[in-house]
């Protein structure tokens, strides 16, 4: 994790988020834009109606490199890590995944894809969070087999855009991505600047992320805002969007105590992974699949307008069952939303239970998540 003293780090693209009047906050070790003058309720809704473009450079960028040039060798490598199935990803293809560690805690969770382009279809594509991606790299470097290198990707950037009208902006650059499936990519060029599209994005929405050169990414910044269908958006609605989402923050929904199980996650291991094991913390998680886990991360609406934040503690029963990770206002439902963990028993969906607020119990029911629909496009 970052330190509290060390000096802020800056995306290539900072002087560019000043020019546009953003208020700046550190996050995870860099100076970030959290809002622009439009303001975050603002924010979110562009991206939920037409189209926001983030600037999220700050994320670890990174590959896997097999010395014999073969997926197989460098996903084996991967699978002994993280309990995605890995082998079977095609070229082109993205995965979501954790690294574990040997009690099966989430290290980090991360984006892997196998990479398409002639000669180098055998490496793998990574992408990390910011405030983990020193510690995910000395993991990596740590525990991957001497014929598998880490290769870091300092010199790149990442923007995504996301929204339903990302694909028509993204498509007047390049049509082919309008063909992109969900959680594939394709090498491109993008206001002349060749770029690596994903058909992804941590929103609910259609989107894409996109990897370029870092002093190439203010011509493509440049040229996405161009479009009047595009504004930027800071971390604020990033947040607010994920959490309508129902998405996981790690070092807030998720961490080292938290296993995938207990998490939700179980849709990110496949079966082969799941039955087979040959990841750390496997003893662990495939006993919470056979007995269920101890806790259990879900939603909750209020009855009221008063939001709860993380670290508020949840009753019924005349006790604690658990605490919020994750909460604050959900624009597009113009009311309060959070999420959490609870005792498994307490994990029905229409229960009710109180949220903890100022020593005052505030009223509030289990709800399914996400609470905005995901409209990926399949």
């Amino acid at each position: 994790m970052a330190s509290a003293d060390a000096p802020l780090k800056s995306t290539p693209l900072a002087d560019s988020h000043r020019a546009l009047g953003a208020r700046m906050v550190p996050f995870a070790g860099y100076d970030m834009p959290v809002q622009y003058p439009t303001g975050i309720i603002a924010e979110h809704n562009w991206t939920r109606a037409s189209a926001g473009l983030f600037d999220v450079s700050h994320m670890g960028q990174a590959f896997l490199v097999p010395d014999d040039g073969k997926h197989e060798t460098a996903a084996a490598a991967l699978e002994k890590l993280c309990p995605a199935d890995i082998l079977n990803l095609k070229p082109g293809q993205q995965r979501y995944s954790q690294l574990l560690n040997d009690d099966g805690g989430i290290l980090d969770d991360f984006m892997t894809t196998r990479a398409a382009d002639p000669g180098h279809e055998g490496s793998l594509y990574l992408v990390v969070n910011a405030g983990c991606k020193d510690a995910d790299y000395a993991h990596l470097a740590e525990k991957l087999p001497s014929n598998v290198k880490l290769k870091r990707a300092d010199d790149l950037a990442l923007v995504a855009l996301q929204g339903p009208k990302a694909e028509a902006v993204l498509a007047a650059h390049a049509p082919d991505v309008a063909s992109l499936a969900f959680m594939h990519y394709r090498i491109v060029t993008i206001a002349g600047v060749p770029a690596h599209v994903s058909r992804s994005g941590y929103t609910g929405e259609d989107g894409f992320e996109i990897s370029v050169r870092a002093d190439r990414v203010k011509a493509l910044w440049d040229g996405l805002l161009a479009d009047d269908r595009v504004k930027p958006v800071g971390l604020g609605a990033r947040d607010s969007l994920r959490l309508e989402a129902g998405l996981c923050l790690y070092g807030h929904d998720i961490d080292t105590t938290t296993s995938p199980v207990e998490a939700g996650l179980v849709w990110s291991m496949q079966k082969r992974r799941r039955e087979a094991g040959g990841f750390p913390g496997a003893e662990r998680i495939q006993r919470e699949l056979r007995e269920g886990p101890r806790r259990t991360r879900v939603g909750f609406r209020f009855e009221g307008r008063a939001p709860a934040r993380e670290g508020a503690e949840i009753h019924a029963g005349g006790r604690s069952i658990g605490l919020v990770t994750s909460g604050g206002f959900a624009p597009t439902l113009n009311a309060p939303i959070a999420m959490g963990y609870v005792e498994s028993g307490f994990a029905k969906t229409g229960a009710a239970i109180d949220i903890i607020v100022r020593d005052k119990p505030l009223a509030a029911t289990i709800s399914p998540m996400p609470f905005a629909p995901h409209r990926y496009k399949r």
